[in-house]
């Protein structure tokens, strides 16, 4: 019998930021933490392009997804009208200071649940909405290692159809990068890396393709 795995059972890794709205069930925007936020903010290097992360409390685990989008909103760029300076004061207009933000745009992929004592990846669409404001987390090493391990301990890749259909406008390049680290890495044995370097290629030919056509 499977059920959700507690987050408080696994070491997380670098906190991103929150969910601040969905634009499907499983199509979430993240609001990036600032220096105004925490006292160590993530860096670049944490949520680059194909980054997996987890998002929970320190008491529930909600979905694990993978960052396909970035935007940058800067309210800043769209005024137009007179400024008598352009920096405001921070004694005066502290609300002004930083409003450049960050938004992530992730995709949800599955979950992690607890199977016969062992931590694994359950593959798909999430059956839970994720509540608003729900804390980010950079996913380490092992989360994704037991993430891509099945109840019976074997390797599995089973959202590949999902995320070519939900990934956004990069959906092709992003399976094609998720593919590529799955079998750089000793994950898989030599028989599932040789399929997912098939599946790789297959991809690769349609994106040439594609963009000859």
């Amino acid at each position: 019998m499977s059920e959700m795995v507690s987050a408080k059972q696994r070491r997380q890794g670098c906190k991103l930021g929150a969910v601040v709205k969905s634009n499907s069930h499983c199509d979430y925007v993240i609001q990036l933490d600032t220096d105004r936020d925490v006292i160590a903010p993530p860096t670049a290097s944490d949520y680059g392009f194909g980054q997996f992360v987890t998002l929970e409390t320190h008491q529930q685990h909600w979905a694990v997804g993978i960052i396909y989008n970035s935007q940058l909103f800067n309210p800043a760029f769209l005024n137009s009208g007179p400024q008598l300076t352009s920096t405001p004061d921070p004694l005066y207009t502290p609300d002004l200071i930083q409003e450049t933000k960050t938004l992530l745009n992730v995709v949800l992929v599955g979950s992690l649940t607890e199977q016969n004592g062992q931590t694994c990846g359950q593959h798909g669409i999430p059956r839970n909405v994720v509540p608003a404001n729900t804390p980010v987390y950079c996913m380490d090493a092992q989360s994704r290692h037991q993430f891509h391990l099945g109840a019976d301990n074997k390797p599995q890749f089973k959202y590949y159809g999902h995320l070519l259909n939900c990934g956004g406008t990069f959906a092709n390049q992003l399976t094609q990068q998720v593919l590529t680290e799955l079998g750089n890495s000793d994950l898989f044995n030599e028989d599932d890396k040789r399929a997912l370097q098939v599946l790789c290629k297959e991809l690769t030919w349609k994106n040439t393709l594609g963009a000859m056509g």
